[in-house]
C-alpha cells in the first residue's frame, strides 16, 4: 500500500531550496560589493595621482584666540604679496618646486617682518614638506585626502585653526602672466572628480579612511 504522506515537496527538497536560495543572495551581494570595491579602487588610484600635480599653500596660527587668528590672515597675505609672480612660466608641479626652494628665506623673512610688525614675538618656519590633508573644498574644487606637497607657513605654537590654497597651479597667487590651471595639469578623469562638488562625497569620505589606514600601516 502506498503511503501518500511523503509525496510532494519533502522537507529535506525545501531545505536544499532554501541553501540555494542563500547562496543565490550571497552571491549576488558578493557582486554587488567586489563592483563597488572595483568602482572605488579606480577612484582611489585617479585620486592619489592629484597630490603629484598639485601644489598647496598651509598657514597655520598659533593658536584659535581672534589675535592669533587675524595674525593668521595678515602673515597669509604678505606671503601672497611676496609670491606675486613667483610662477610665472613654470608649467609643471616640479619647476614649481624649485622655484618655491629658491625663495624659501625670502618668504621666511617676509614671515618674521610680518609679526614683529603687528607686535608679536612669536617664531616662524617656512618650509616646502609632505602634508597629509583630508578632503577639502576650494571655491569650486574639491580636493581628496591624501599627503601633498605644501607651502607651509607655521606660526608660534602652530596649534591654531589653519587656511590654504593651491598654489600651483597658482589658484590663489596673483600672475602678471596666464597662469596654468587644473585644467593644465589633470587628465580629465581627476579634473571631473576635483570639479564633481556633491557627485563624490561618499567616495571622498571612503578615500580619508582608506588614507588614514594606509598610514597607519606605514606606521607599524
Amino acid at each position: 500500500m502506498y503511503n501518500f504522506k511523503n509525496m510532494g515537496n519533502t522537507p529535506g527538497i525545501q531545505q536544499k531550496e532554501g541553501l540555494a536560495m542563500k547562496v543565490f543572495e550571497k552571491s549576488i551581494c558578493l557582486a554587488m560589493i567586489l563592483a563597488v570595491l572595483f568602482s572605488f579602487t579606480g577612484f582611489a588610484a585617479q585620486c592619489e595621482d592629484i597630490p603629484e600635480h598639485v601644489l598647496r599653500l598651509h598657514v597655520l596660527a598659533n593658536s584659535d584666540s581672534q589675535e592669533d587668528q587675524t595674525l593668521k590672515l595678515q602673515v597669509r597675505d604678505r606671503i601672497l604679496q611676496e609670491s606675486a609672480g613667483m610662477l610665472d612660466g613654470v608649467r609643471n608641479k616640479e619647476e614649481a618646486e624649485q622655484r618655491i626652494r629658491e625663495t624659501l628665506l625670502a618668504l621666511q623673512r617676509a614671515a618674521e617682518d610680518e609679526i614683529e610688525q603687528r607686535g608679536y614675538t612669536y617664531p616662524v618656519t617656512v618650509e616646502l614638506e609632505q602634508t597629509y590633508f583630508p578632503t577639502r573644498e576650494y571655491e569650486q574644487v574639491t580636493l581628496p585626502a591624501g599627503t601633498y606637497e605644501a607651502l607651509r607657513v607655521c606660526i608660534g605654537a602652530a596649534e591654531g585653526h589653519n587656511w590654504w590654497c593651491v598654489i600651483f597651479p597658482p589658484m590663489c597667487l596673483p600672475a602678471a602672466e596666464e597662469p596654468q590651471e587644473l585644467a593644465d595639469v589633470l587628465d580629465a578623469q581627476q579634473l571631473q572628480i576635483v570639479e564633481g562638488q556633491n557627485r563624490y562625497v561618499i567616495k571622498f569620505k571612503a578615500l580619508e579612511y582608506y588614507e588614514q589606514i594606509k598610514a597607519w600601516l606605514a606606521g607599524l
